[in-house]
């Protein structure tokens, strides 16, 4: 074997790279080749997947990375566009795990403090760190290609004798490549002459970005998505000619023959690169411990001051708990435990929310006594060994619930502890999924978004299920059909079928937390993903390396949970969140009756049924619920609930089940079920019970067969006695063995659904019995989601709780409880910061209420405060408590805080001296401005002021007067139709495809012109309970487009468009006002002209003056058509012109004639 692929870009050279990792080696092995190496762009992502793949088909895996080196002369750490918007490529491969650990760490720091356009290391960096390394001199993108081409030889020799300087002897090596490129043949007689010249070795590459031949054209496809272009783009970016695969030995024989050594020189390079990954051997950091104590003593003292807190006197389980220890250190995990209670300790010391429980670590006692839960196995029968198995060590996973809101505070603490450079966030990919390949694809073809979008929507696509495109045509007919007749959908689905599951963009892991022993480079690269430093290798890939992955989650339910227990402390001091009993009737019959929204884990459709149909009177009956309500068990919910209210029809197969099943009415519900049957009917220790718990997850048939034997008559050698020495009959021991074997693959973690059971029951009970302080933190906590907002504002009037504007005298930052309802938060209002907020806090909360506009702007002098966050409290109702209309406040707004801003610039030049009694008794006069006597705005339009300043109507709803319309109509509320299809098991009550009317107000209208120059729009339309958006395309604008203006209560029909994850949408083909469905016809619309848009140049306008309402309504009506067109806007009062562009179609022309008469609108 002389020849060796030195120079590979597999997919984690992102939209870039197309050689397979999985499909690599196999190729690699076919060509007869016995190594090959992995150089993606910049990163080290596919390293230990590639070192994997290799190693199963017996191919020697090299590691490597193609990095970018900073333009000659400049540092990694300048960033200045013209020096340093271009790097140049160098591939760096490891001989050994020195080399590793010095390109692992090259590669960090390229990312952390290199990171310009690309991730770029420096000739200093190379310098220092470029022992146990490779260096191979790139492509044409490489410095001394880049140096040939323009002619610069002896600067490219003097760099390439450099660069041999830095790495050594025999360890640098000027690249060779051949595609077909002109340039290339000029950088081969220059490498050839530096050879010649310097004696520099060379060795030959071909710089593959996809493994076949034949794989060009998807790679092409590849680029098209990475650059946003089209096939037919003539100037796209592409690779050109298509060469760019694994070649054969014989093929670079025949490339390279004339150049010495070049061939041969990549087996050589191959022959002293042996960098192995060591799998299974962790990498756990060290517990700062106190004085006097080693890691197990230290555990021990803590588990035992937990104990008494949690158990008292009792000493029954102190031979459990003991036995978690001796089991947790001869695993090596004490230190494990140590950090997860300190991090844990933390965050609950200094007040933030804190999970009762994740996962199957509520199963173990010494979490419970180290507070790292609060869920006390004991009470609930859950099983340590579900936890940490003593038949398999594993690393133990704890994963950790925080409030949304301070999570990144515990990450921060840890950093703090550990030290910044031992603790970094995961990597996670997006990847192309079925349908989103199939998007992407027919967008880079040029197919049309309906064309495309039909075909996608044939692809099944089930919650929880990965569908891949083979199993969509199997599975589809009418897709198989339209695959085989179709030769461009034959096309499209081939292509999406080479780039399927291909990764798409690095993103960060939503929880993934790495603490490592030594700095974490030393074990894996690191990257950036905006501004938080990520490793380079994805979670299950860190594990297999042994290091220490925790998961910090964000639950949003404990901030809420924490804020109302805050706003309760208000009247209830002493209140505290373990202070909510266990039974309360009340919170029972409330879920029993579905009054369950805003409820945890409960507030679906489906989940409110379950609620409902079983009425649960217990935490275990809420626990049952989370474990059955998912895909698979639920078919055994109508069972469950029949025998919940029939007792008479819980059967159970064996006297010894009832005690193991009795909690869940006799059906098996959960992985600790199955463990306890094992081990009560059959012998097996907890430990051996869990093992086959997963081997029959995993539907591991062979080992499953021989678990049956020793289950029906056990197994000496393991110490199983089997459940013919425990009396069970053989038939009734087949019959329960083949019922767990049916359903130990839905199975449950009951630890996990126990703990989210007890923040259900807390949030339940808060809702009960304390539903305004709830309801107000359930409110901010989805500020930035206006469905939800709208929803829950919805419940709060169901529960007889107003909502009260946000005042500057009563609001605070967040909503709060009055006497009167729940009051609005002022974070709310757009375009006003925290900060100005706090100031307005404090301010009035040191110098008393404020008496008006022209007080606030004064005393609020000097802050944040401007003329949009002013305007904005106007026009959300803020000042309305100070007696004054929003229309005289908006004429005089700016007058006031003119004048408030002039004199606190008095104050701050020091000229209140002298004449300061003067300027005293000008600013008492500024306080009685004059207030223009007009009348307040309509109730309609202080509700869009509201919406457009908060996104929500606060004083009402424009829907609201059309109350008895919809009910009569018979339409579904836009927010059930949202709940449905959010729903985790897919919606039950509407689908895609399914024609809808729905009744709203128009929020707002976007227009955009398709590429066959017609005309489109997206209008949101809303009613109390949601929104939703609208696709209307030329034919409904024409006949409909001026009923879908903003704030127009309509009547629409069409059908729902689910894509993928989004939510629907609605293909609206008609739209009439909500005030004429009484009639039982749509009013007519305008009649159509032939001709959609209006020919002209200019469109000249003119209005009354500058303030007239039919200003504002037409600025409306711009938005509608974005266009080119110049329009003149002339104010006959003053005569002044003002100018805008739109797009010139008959409808705009036809509504500004409406709204201003045919005499005031020209065409020229």
């Amino acid at each position: 074997m002389s020849f060796v692929h030195l120079h590979v870009h597999t997919e984690y050279s992102l939209l870039d790279g197309a050689c397979r990792i999985r499909d690599l080696p196999k190729i690699v092995k076919e060509m007869g080749q016995t190594a090959c190496a992995v150089t993606d762009h910049g990163v080290m992502y596919g390293a230990v997947d590639f070192y994997r793949a290799c190693k199963a088909e017996g191919i020697k895996p090299i590691i490597g990375c193609e990095v970018y080196v900073t333009a000659e002369g400049r540092r990694l750490t300048d960033k200045v566009h013209e020096f340093d918007s271009e790097s140049r490529h160098l591939v760096l491969l490891c001989e050994n795990e020195e080399g590793y650990r010095n390109l692992s760490y090259m590669v960090s720091l390229a990312w952390t403090e290199g990171f310009y356009i690309k991730p770029r290391v420096d000739l200093e960096l190379l310098r220092e760190h470029s022992r146990g390394l490779v260096a191979l001199s790139a492509c044409l993108a490489g410095e001394i290609p880049w140096r040939l081409r323009n002619g610069e030889y002896e600067n490219a020799r003097r760099y390439a004798l450099e660069l041999s300087e830095i790495f050594g002897p025999d360890h640098f090596y000027l690249e060779l490549q051949d595609h077909g490129i002109r340039d290339q043949a000029v950088v081969n007689r220059g490498i050839l002459r530096i050879h010649e010249e310097t004696g520099l070795p060379m060795v030959c590459t071909n710089d593959a970005h996809y493994l076949r031949k034949e794989d060009a054209e998807a790679h092409d496809v590849l680029l098209c998505i990475q650059t946003g272009k089209t096939l037919d783009d003539e100037n796209r970016m592409r690779y050109e000619p298509r060469n760019f695969y694994l070649r054969s030995e014989a093929e670079m024989a025949e490339l390279f023959s004339d150049y010495e050594g070049a061939l041969e020189n990549t087996a050589k390079v191959a022959e002293f690169c042996n960098m192995d990954f060591t799998f299974g051997k962790y990498h756990l950091p060290e517990f700062q411990l106190p004085p006097g104590y080693d890691s197990f003593s230290y555990l021990k003292e803590l588990c035992d001051q937990g104990y008494r807190d949690r158990y008292g006197e009792d000493d029954a389980h102190r031979e459990q708990l003991q036995y978690e220890q001796d089991m947790i250190e001869k695993m090596g995990f004490t230190d494990y435990f140590l950090i997860v209670s300190d991090f844990v300790r933390y965050a609950r010391s200094v007040g933030i929310p804190v999970g009762p429980g994740r996962g199957s670590a509520a199963g173990s006692m010494v979490s419970y006594c180290l507070y790292i839960t609060d869920i006390d196995p004991v009470k609930y029968g859950l099983y340590f060994e579900r936890f940490l198995n003593p038949e398999r060590v594993s690393m133990p996973d704890i994963d950790m619930d925080f409030g949304d809101t301070r999570r990144g505070e515990v990450i921060e603490y840890v950093r703090r502890k550990y030290g910044e450079d031992h603790v970094a966030q995961i990597v996670t990919f997006g990847t192309m999924a079925a349908r989103g390949v199939v998007r992407d694809v027919g967008r880079v073809m040029n197919l049309s978004y309906a064309e495309v979008d039909q075909i996608a929507k044939q692809i099944p696509n089930p919650p929880g299920a990965h569908i891949t495109l083979a199993d969509a045509l199997r599975l589809t007919k009418s897709l198989s059909d339209l695959y085989e007749k179709d030769e461009t959908v034959k096309r499209l689905i081939d292509t999406a079928k080479m780039l399927e599951g291909m990764p798409r963009n690095a993103s960060t892991h939503a929880a993934g937390v790495v603490i490592t022993k030594r700095p974490v480079y030393e074990y894996v690269p690191l990257a950036k993903n905006d501004d938080i430093v990520v490793c380079q290798y994805g979670m299950v890939t860190l594990e297999e390396l042994g290091l220490l992955k925790m998961d910090f989650l964000a639950l949003r339910n404990l901030t809420v949970l924490e804020d109302a227990v805050q706003l309760l402390k208000e009247h209830q001091p002493d209140f505290r969140l373990s202070d909510i009993p266990e039974g309360d009737a009340e919170t029972y019959e409330m879920l029993a009756a579905g009054k369950t929204s805003g409820v945890f884990q409960m507030e679906s459709t489906g989940m409110t049924g379950v609620c409902v149909g079983l009425k649960p009177q217990s935490v275990e009956d809420i626990t049952a619920i989370i474990a059955l309500y998912r895909p698979g068990p639920m078919d055994s919910i109508p069972q469950f609930l029949e025998c919940a209210h029939n007792p008479q029809k819980v059967k159970y197969d064996h006297p010894l089940l009832e005690p193991i099943l009795s909690n869940t009415y006799g059906c098996i519900v959960y992985q600790e079920q199955v463990i306890k049957i094992f081990q009560e009917l059959a012998g097996y220790t907890l430990g051996q019970a869990d093992m086959v718990r997963r081997a029959m997850s995993k539907k591991k048939v062979k080992d499953l067969e021989k678990e049956r034997e020793a289950f029906l008559h056990g197994d000496a050698k393991r110490g199983i006695a089997g459940c013919s020495a425990r009396g069970i009959p053989e038939k009734t021991a087949q019959l329960i063995y083949d019922k767990i074997y049916d359903f130990a693959e839905y199975a449950f973690n009951k630890a996990h659904a126990v703990s989210y059971a007890v923040v259900a029951y807390q949030t339940a009970y808060f809702k009960c019995h304390y539903t305004r302080e709830y309801m107000a933190a359930l409110l901010t906590s989805v500020l930035d989601n206006s469905d939800k907002v709208a929803g829950y504002i919805n419940e709060c009037r169901d529960c007889g709780i107003t909502l009260l504007p946000p005042d500057v005298n009563r609001s605070l930052d967040r909503f709060t409880v009055e006497e009167g309802g729940i009051r609005f938060g002022l974070v709310a209002i757009k375009n006003i910061g925290r900060g100005f907020i706090q100031a307005v806090m404090k301010e009035r909360e040191e110098a008393g209420l404020f008496r008006s506009l022209t007080d606030f702007c004064r005393r609020m002098a000097g802050s944040e405060m401007n003329k949009r966050a002013v305007e904005n409290l106007i026009r959300a109702g803020a000042f309305d408590s100070t007696g004054t209309r929003r229309s005289q406040l908006m004429q005089v707004y700016e007058k006031v805080l003119d004048a408030a801003t002039a004199r606190q610039r008095q104050n701050l030049e020091g000229q209140l001296d002298f004449f300061g009694m003067s300027a005293g008794r000008a600013s008492h006069a500024a306080e009685d401005v004059h207030l223009p006597d007009i009348p307040e705005f309509s109730a309609q339009e202080r509700m869009t002021m509201e919406k457009e300043t908060t996104g929500l109507y606060l004083s009402g709803h424009p829907m609201d007067a059309y109350r008895d319309i919809v009910r009569r109509l018979r339409v579904p509320s836009i927010g059930k139709v949202l709940e449905d299809f959010a729903q985790e098991n897919g919606p039950t009550r509407f689908a895609d495809g399914q024609y809808l009317t729905l009744a709203g107000v128009v929020t707002s209208s976007k227009t955009k012109t398709t590429k066959n120059n017609s005309l489109m729009a997206y209008v949101v339309v809303e009613d109390e309970t949601g929104s939703i958006e609208m696709l209307c395309f030329s034919r409904t604008l024409d006949l409909c487009g001026p009923y879908l203006r903003e704030n127009q209560a309509v009547v629409v029909k069409g059908k729902l468009s689910v894509r993928d994850e989004k939510a629907p949408q609605l293909m609206c083909d008609s739209a009439y006002p909500l005030d004429t469905a009484e009639a039982g016809a749509p009013a007519q619309p305008p009649a159509a002209k032939a001709d959609k848009l209006v020919k002209g140049e200019t469109l000249y306008l003119k209005f009354p003056s500058l303030d007239h309402p039919a200003v504002r309504h037409m600025k409306l009506v711009f938005t509608m058509f974005p266009g080119d067109t110049q329009v003149k806007m002339v104010m006959a009062d003053t005569r002044k012109v003002y100018g805008t562009r739109a797009l010139l179609h008959r409808v705009l022309v036809q509504e500004a004639k409406e709204t201003l008469g045919e005499e005031n609108v020209v065409v020229k």
